[in-house]
């Protein structure tokens, strides 16, 4: 990685935390509603043009996800009140601060009901246990989280399929697409659960697990609302997903309200990746993500709908469901989405930027431990002798 990149990288970073802060000081001066939309609105605005600072896959596409995708959409619902950053009135800086920028979701711990005799539930140990530290409006949610040995697979099955990269040139490009179908969902799950174990550390909070075994998916509607990118499913279900369905469902009955619901939330999810892509690569869009999208905001209501016809009677075995759904989700990635992918060139630059990285390392090794690297060129050279 270049040394401009990382001075960027700062900046940018820099900039997102002082906007933050202003973002917490409006929170506590201005009530919510349209004055305090008009005081987000500049840092939803500058959270746009931010990645554009950026040309690294890596950093401007990581960049580019949590802070014009999520932190947007979450500022959106702060300035009404709603969502992450608004469940405790009393959040701290630091929390505030967190929940805004990564995936992050808080849930509230539910109050205690009294007994008949007007006491609470639970002995007094339990008491006293909830009077203390853990007596707070908000706690973090502890999702399924995987085993040591769970992350230490995947990245060693990264670290395979990056090495494979290097006969590229052998390899038909249709496996190629399907290796970096594993890359992205590696490279993320193992990205997102590094970032958790550091904020974990540093703020107590737990981050919502991105990702649930999507390769287990047994629909389009598992896939999608229960094992994939779960932290965006949350946030445009609040932002779109429930106002279209309040809007609509006086109109056109819930049942249909459902599906222009999921329509519309698939459609916001495409604009989305197509500004992500756009970060990445700087070229035009062709829209091909926009119909993946709206491809699947299609065929999800139709499944629901056909779920709803059968109600159980008849289903395919679960191995059939897994292999079904997921080759269409693959089937239809090839047809749409991995075009505009290629197109920014974003497999061979990642490859560029993990050779940099090894560089970096290599050379950073070389200056901290000379004396190592002195024992294995003297090493080398004995057996060379030899």
């Amino acid at each position: 990685m270049e040394d401009g990149e990382m001075n960027s990288m700062m900046k940018v970073w820099l900039s997102i935390f002082a906007s933050l802060t202003y973002c917490y000081i409006i929170g506590k001066m201005i009530p919510k509603g349209l004055t305090r939309l008009l005081c987000v609105l500049p840092i939803v605005c500058l959270f746009l043009v931010l990645p554009l600072e950026l040309t690294s896959i890596h950093f401007g596409g990581m960049t580019a996800f949590f802070v014009a995708w999520l932190a947007n959409f979450k500022l959106l619902l702060f300035a009404f009140g709603k969502g992450p950053l608004c469940l405790d009135p009393k959040i701290s800086f630091g929390r505030f601060v967190s929940v805004a920028c990564f995936p992050i979701k808080i849930l509230q711990i539910p109050p205690q009901k009294p007994n008949l005799n007007g006491h609470s539930h639970g002995n007094q140990s339990q008491k006293s246990h909830l009077n203390g530290h853990d007596r707070q409006k908000l706690i973090s949610r502890k999702g399924p989280h995987k085993s040591f040995l769970n992350y230490a697979t995947k990245g060693l099955l990264l670290a395979m399929l990056v090495a494979t990269y290097d006969y590229s040139d052998y390899i038909h490009p249709k496996i190629m697409w399907l290796l970096y179908c594993f890359h992205i969902y590696f490279f993320l799950e193992i990205f997102l659960a590094m970032l958790a174990s550091v904020v974990r550390t540093l703020s107590g909070l737990e981050l919502e697990p991105q990702f649930n075994d999507p390769y287990l998916s047994t629909s389009l509607q598992d896939f999608w609302g229960r094992r994939w990118n779960l932290m965006v499913t949350s946030i445009l279900r609040p932002i779109v997903y429930d106002p279209i369905i309040y809007t609509c469902k006086n109109f056109i009955g819930r049942r249909w309200a459902q599906g222009v619901a999921i329509l519309g939330t698939f459609l916001v999810s495409a604009l989305m990746h197509e500004l992500i892509f756009y970060y990445l690569g700087r070229v035009k869009p062709t829209w091909e993500i926009t119909w993946f999208f709206l491809l699947h905001g299609v065929c999800l209501p139709v499944e629901i709908a056909l779920k709803r016809a059968v109600n159980g009677r008849w289903q395919f075995p679960r191995p059939i469901q897994t292999i079904l759904t997921i080759g269409f989700v693959i089937a239809t990635g090839f047809w749409l989405f991995f075009p505009p992918f290629l197109a920014c060139k974003a497999g061979v630059r990642a490859i560029d930027e993990y050779a940099a990285v090894r560089g970096y390392l290599k050379e950073a090794g070389h200056a901290c431990f000379p004396w190592i690297f002195q024992k294995i060129c003297w090493l080398v050279n004995i057996q060379r002798f030899d």
